[in-house]
């Protein structure tokens, strides 16, 4: 197990790297209202965003507010969504979300953590994700599959939760640069570091820890 002060160390390197590749991250969801992106978030668990956005085209054209999300026939709005993964559950958490925040929060997407986990579909990484993008306010790091992979592979955590490995990285990372892990790591991960096995020897944060090479499968 690598000492506190080595993982401290060998994170801050990475988010210098981060803030000087993607200086302004932010997420390639599309949307147009803060609901909508609130949807889109949780459309994207277990699914691109390339996926998501292709989806929301369309979608979001019907939807755009939590009213008529709250509104949205259920079994209609599962059948709108059915090209993405775990679409029933998804259309239940939308538009619950939506009923929830007409009901409680006057139509407004939420602007505090404790608020927004209330909310059907929305846990901690969801929750930071959209303090983050709509309201710029960076009160602790949403690991998604791209987070956890690069935690894992530069070993920065032992954990598998994804909410422990926020946490972990939260000890590592000063808050001022938490802005940058999420959509960082994403966008390094979606362009730079596929999930896919390769050699990533080469790559920018590989060359900072060399042996995180050793800790991704290479393509046979």
């Amino acid at each position: 197990m690598a000492k506190p002060e080595e993982r401290k160390k060998r994170a801050q390197k990475i988010v210098a790297y981060l803030k000087k590749a993607y200086p302004t991250p932010e997420s390639e969801l599309q949307h147009t209202t803060p609901f909508q992106f609130l949807a889109a978030v949780i459309l994207s668990a277990q699914c691109t965003d390339k996926a998501v956005n292709k989806l929301t085209a369309t979608l979001f054209k019907k939807y755009k507010t939590p009213k008529e999300f709250a509104e949205a026939d259920p079994a209609l709005f599962a059948e709108e969504i059915s090209s993405i993964p775990f679409f029933r559950n998804k259309a239940k958490a939308i538009i619950g979300a939506a009923r929830e925040i007409e009901a409680r929060h006057g139509g407004a997407v939420p602007r505090t953590e404790r608020e927004l986990v209330a909310l059907p579909g929305v846990g901690y990484k969801t929750a930071h994700v959209i303090l983050g993008e709509l309201f710029d306010v960076w009160e602790g790091i949403a690991t998604d599959t791209h987070v956890k992979r690069f935690a894992k592979r530069f070993d920065l955590t032992d954990q598998s939760d994804l909410t422990k490995i926020s946490k972990d990285l939260e000890v590592l990372i000063p808050k001022k640069d938490w802005k940058y892990v999420n959509n960082g790591l994403v966008l390094y991960g979606r362009y730079v570091c596929p999930a896919r096995p390769h050699d990533c020897a080469d790559h920018p944060l590989t060359k900072l820890w060399p042996p995180a090479a050793l800790r991704w499968p290479k393509a046979k």
